[in-house]
């Protein structure tokens, strides 16, 4: 593991910026997921993680003055469920918006604020514009700091993989229009997540959608020629370069993929089983 990319040991990783990892690494969150701290005096904090003691204790002792702001990208459970402790501890509003309906929600994350496409949110000297970015989440939020073009992007764009798109609140096609907008700001630098900062972020972002849509080719190729199966069969066809423990992650975005391809008129479902169209 990278050093600087230890649970618990604050990175400065810009000018009033700290990264604190939080302590729950595994197969879906790599070191941990990595809350920021921004400003002095007056501290916005984005993304506080799951709800460990420890890490919100952290995140309190690292700030730089009052935390006045808690934004959350979105509210998956390794994002958001700290925030409402973390607001409780100091007092600070939460920023983010509302919790859909499904699985692997915080259905306990209640913003004060609902942020809208194009908000801004100002302390402590730094200054963010909030993108409404679904596609992972229908919810997801990416936060830039325009002086210097450095965005934290939460689920939407991570480093050393990809991220699942797990229908029905994960829709590929707005992932692919987010990334696509996001492709157009003036960025310097990317903050995911999960993963260390990501210093070329049109290359980034550029990399994300070459390998989406080289895996929707694949599939449609696969479909093709297995037609009338069920996403979990196709997915043992397609997903032979990732191993049978994650097969069950890989469906989800295998399955995001087909709803693609049957929204762009080249694939049907019937009964749980797809086959591809040709026009």
């Amino acid at each position: 593991m990278n050093n600087a990319l230890i649970p618990g040991v604050p990175v400065t990783l810009a000018e009033d910026v700290v990264r604190l990892i939080a302590p729950n690494p595994g197969m879906m969150t790599g070191p941990g997921t990595n809350s920021y701290l921004l400003g002095h005096g007056d501290v916005m904090v984005v993304d506080p993680g799951p709800a460990i003691e420890s890490h919100v204790d952290a995140l309190c002792n690292c700030a730089d003055g009052e935390i006045r702001y808690v934004l959350v990208t979105h509210t998956h459970s390794d994002h958001s469920p700290a925030a409402r402790l973390l607001a409780e501890r100091c007092g600070a509003q939460l920023l983010g918006r509302p919790a859909p309906a499904g699985r692997h929600q915080d259905a306990g994350f209640l913003p004060d604020r609902v942020l809208q496409d194009g908000d801004v949110i100002s302390a402590g000297g730094s200054t963010l514009r909030v993108f409404h970015t679904p596609g992972h989440a229908s919810n997801h939020l990416c936060f830039l700091r325009e002086s210097d073009g450095l965005l934290f992007t939460g689920d939407h764009v991570i480093n050393g993989s990809t991220v699942v798109i797990d229908p029905p609140d994960g829709n590929l096609v707005d992932y692919l229009a987010s990334l696509a907008r996001l492709r157009q700001a003036a960025l310097q630098a990317i903050a995911p997540g999960h993963g260390d900062l990501l210093e070329d972020p049109h290359a980034a972002i550029d990399w994300i959608i070459e390998h989406r849509l080289q895996r929707e080719a694949g599939i449609a190729t696969a479909l093709q020629a297995n037609p009338g199966v069920t996403s979990m069969e196709l997915t043992l066809v397609v997903y032979t370069d990732v191993g049978q423990h994650l097969h069950p992650v890989a469906e989800r975005s295998l399955l995001a993929h087909l709803l693609k391809l049957q929204a762009d008129g080249r694939a049907e479902c019937v009964e749980q089983r797809w086959r591809y169209r040709s026009g």
